[in-house]
């Protein structure tokens, strides 16, 4: 009998913590995106809709970065139209990365409505992943918010390396800050805060969003980004939630890093986080057995165990 049947997790709520929070759900795009071997289109669009079953309401799609430089998302405009029904009645959000003007045209003519660009707190990963500066990577940006705007679309800004680079080191808080306040004045109506090598501890989160809030960035329009690579994503997620935020990153199965940062691991797993959420009493509307289920279904198509804890111990797998 699996531990949901026991009535496992208990629910036991804690103080001053969300009702509920939305799980922005990462696998489909920042999952795949690292593997070495490409997915078949077919077989991404059955993930996405599994996602999608177990609850998922948003789950990034894709991405239109050209497929030189990812070249296991360079089926977006085979994709996109496989799965673009669930945002209909569905009420299912498909956000897809798009890296500058050429991204968003890709996107917009597919018919997306909700779109992310990637921007860095730190010079080095800028260069690395975008082969600009940080302010050439800004003024990238701005026609692309400004365009998607106009066309009434949702735009959400990602900004790697917010407390540590593989480079660099430390990032001052207030390089994340100006990219941050920078990014809200063009116009994203969301931020995600990105802990792109897993390096964060839970005082440099609440410290984070504490400047964040003092340079008048609402916690209403933050969500957390976190990878595990020192097992510390849980800990940084409570706290967050803890300052307010209720957005927050997850890949299914624990897939995912980043190509330009050799160093970083997988991103918090979606049923660790679900795990969290239901024993604190926080909804998510996330159906976790039927998520799971999901995550074991694309690791054998993967060829890998999933790294979930959540994942083996509920399908009894080492």
């Amino acid at each position: 009998m699996s531990t949901p049947e026991l009535g496992l997790p208990m629910a036991v709520p804690a103080p001053d913590l969300p009702a509920r929070v939305r799980i922005y759900e990462v696998g489909a795009r920042d999952g795949l995106q690292n593997e070495k071997a490409t997915v078949p289109t077919e077989v991404k669009a059955e993930f996405v809709r599994r996602l999608a079953d177990s609850g998922l309401t948003t789950i990034e799609a894709t991405s239109f970065v050209h497929p030189k430089w990812v070249p296991q998302l360079a089926d977006a405009e085979q994709l996109f139209p496989l799965v673009s029904d669930l945002g209909g009645s569905s009420g299912v959000h498909l956000p897809v990365l798009v890296p500058n003007e050429r991204g968003l045209d890709r996107a917009l003519a597919l018919g997306a409505r909700h779109v992310a660009l990637f921007a860095s707190a730190t010079e080095s990963f800028a260069k690395a992943n975008l082969n600009r500066t940080v302010d050439e990577s800004l003024a990238m940006f701005e026609p692309v918010v400004s365009r998607a705007k106009a066309d009434k679309v949702h735009v959400r800004g990602y900004i790697s390396m917010c407390f540590g680079d593989p480079w660099e080191g430390p990032v001052p808080i207030h390089h994340v800050v100006r990219v941050c306040k920078a990014l809200m004045d063009m116009g994203c109506d969301e931020l995600s805060l990105g802990d792109t090598i897993g390096v964060a501890t839970p005082g440099h989160v609440q410290t984070l969003l504490d400047e964040l809030n003092e340079e008048g960035v609402p916690t209403s329009a933050l969500g957390v980004h976190f990878h595990d690579t020192y097992g510390q994503a849980l800990a940084n997620t409570l706290a967050a939630l803890q300052h307010g935020v209720t957005t927050v990153d997850a890949s299914a199965g624990g897939l995912g890093g980043c190509p330009y940062a050799k160093s970083a691991t997988g991103n918090l797993a979606t049923e660790d986080l679900v795990w969290m959420l239901q024993g604190l009493g926080i909804e998510t509307g996330v159906d976790l057995a039927r998520l799971t289920a999901t995550s074991v279904w694309m690791a054998e198509r993967l060829g890998r165990p999933s790294p979930s804890r959540t994942v083996k111990a509920l399908s009894h797998k080492e």
